[in-house]
């Protein structure tokens, strides 16, 4: 799994994290890209609004690494 020390994480940019106002999920790069599906359902604290903008930049992300995603939307996730 991912993993970022506090000093990584802090100065990783807003744009960076799926949800960039609460910095949850970073997604910088592949393995962050599928840890923050893994856990996204686990996020507290945001509308579905939110989610729906943190998963078009999960999308946007994981086109970039090449990450296959097999759910068209965060509400297929189990």
């Amino acid at each position: 799994m991912a993993h970022l020390s506090a000093e990584e994480r802090d100065a990783l940019p807003a744009r960076e994290f799926a949800f960039p106002k609460q910095r949850k999920e970073p997604i910088e790069d592949a393995n962050h890209v599928r840890a923050a599906v893994q856990r996204f359902n686990q996020v507290e604290g945001v509308t579905d609004a939110e989610r729906d903008e943190a998963w078009k930049r999960i999308q946007a992300a994981a086109r970039k690494f090449d990450v296959e995603l097999h759910e068209q939307s965060w509400r297929e996730l189990k």
